[in-house]
């Protein structure tokens, strides 16, 4: 296996570990509820240590690039989660778990950063949007295969734990892959005002309209992409998380049945991530962007029209499929807006889409709590119309590439 390949498995398999902590909450909180004898709002609750441990890493993934080399970053990202959700399985507090379930959110969050710019640095301008594409087909896999071992799992009467011990497996074939392979190499931290002096000093001095002093303010289009993405993962898990939980509850179905809808969206999303990492090369990112949008949007009001389970295993591998690897299309849209996509841009892009998975276990389980799990998902179809008015906006603002002059 060449290097090349190794470090892209790496970034395959950081996705695989942020979906494999995501995808099977829906089905385990029952479970979890049971197990601690709480109220299935405060199981829920619980995951925001999660899901604000991405968001947390997230953001320190925006500085923390620039000062530390991504090999040790990532050895120390990865031992320390695998540890953590070891520990998963060995202590039976739910201060304890919530502790080490931040852990873990602050390692995927930086790790999920490191994950996007290997690939933003590896791949030429023509392949990157189809690639980031093909990363999420690994997220979505994951989805697949952790939701059915939870299913499976707990049928077998397993601790509701046990998905994540397979995560965790995932986290050593991460640290092994990391330890034989070389990633790209960064030059050490600069100061813009001091590489301009020494470029003037040779007489190569490059001015250009986006400088790196302006690199920092994005056009307008990347800020409503940041929007799009907040909105894209809070519809997404508002309707994921509580759609095993609606349909248990209020139409009578069995658990494992009612779970099965959340593999059924990862499956139908998978399939069309293998067409869309072609299609995009045919129709180009704008225009699939704004068809990803849309069809979201609408296959999404059928899950909470729909009453026959059978119909609803349908509905949501359709919706899965519609999705179009809609994330990773907005993200590859919004690093054609600027002359060069740099880490902190990628960051600054995933932060977006980290913060809406943040606040989903919050909102949700106050929307649940004071309303129903009925309105939740119709409340996650709201997210998706506003996200598909701010991708129509942002497609019509779009600038060009900046210019550069030599002198």
């Amino acid at each position: 296996m060449s290097n090349q390949a190794r470090i892209t498995l790496v970034s395959f398999l950081a996705y695989f570990i942020m979906s494999g902590m995501l995808s099977p909450i829906g089905i385990i909180i029952g479970p979890m509820a049971e197990h601690f004898d709480q109220p299935i709002t405060t199981i829920s609750s619980l995951f925001s240590w999660l899901t604000f441990g991405i968001l947390l890493g997230s953001i320190l993934a925006l500085v923390v690039f620039d000062w530390l080399a991504l090999k040790p970053l990532l050895l120390l990202l990865y031992a320390a989660l695998t540890l953590s959700l070891i520990s998963l399985s060995v202590f039976d507090d739910l201060h304890v778990i919530a502790f080490a379930l931040g852990i873990v959110g602050v390692c995927c969050g930086i790790g999920l950063a490191g994950a996007a710019s290997i690939i933003s640095t590896t791949y030429e301008a023509d392949r990157r949007a189809s690639m980031l594409v093909i990363t999420d087909g690994s997220f979505s896999i994951a989805g697949i295969v952790c939701s059915s071992v939870a299913i499976y799992l707990l049928s077998q009467q397993l601790q509701w734990f046990g998905v994540y011990l397979f995560v965790a497996i995932i986290g050593v074939v991460v640290l092994l892959l990391t330890l034989v392979s070389n990633f790209p190499y960064k030059e050490p931290f600069k100061e813009p005002c001091n590489e301009a002096r020494n470029q003037a000093a040779t007489g190569t001095l490059l001015i250009n309209t986006h400088d790196e002093r302006s690199a920092t303010r994005w056009p307008v289009p990347v800020w409503l992409c940041i929007g799009s993405l907040f909105l894209y993962t809070l519809g997404q898990y508002s309707l994921l998380w509580w759609l095993p939980t609606y349909i248990e509850s209020a139409l009578l179905v069995p658990r494992d049945e009612a779970g099965e809808v959340v593999s059924q969206f990862w499956t139908g999303m998978f399939v069309a991530q293998l067409f869309v990492a072609w299609w995009v090369l045919k129709i180009g990112v704008q225009r699939l962007m704004i068809i990803g949008g849309i069809s979201t949007f609408l296959c999404s009001i059928p899950l909470w029209l729909v009453s026959e389970i059978d119909v609803l295993l349908s509905l949501a591998f359709i919706w899965g499929v519609a999705n179009l690897g809609l994330l990773k299309i907005i993200i590859s849209f919004a690093t054609l807006t600027v002359s060069t996509p740099t880490p902190r841009l990628v960051s600054g892009l995933l932060l977006g889409a980290t913060l809406g998975t943040a606040v989903s276990p919050w909102v949700t389980s106050y929307i649940v709590e004071y309303a129903s799990s009925y309105f939740v998902l119709q409340f996650g179809t709201a997210c998706y119309f506003t996200l598909s008015i701010l991708l129509a906006i942002a497609s019509r603002a779009r600038l060009p590439a900046p210019l550069s002059v030599t002198v």
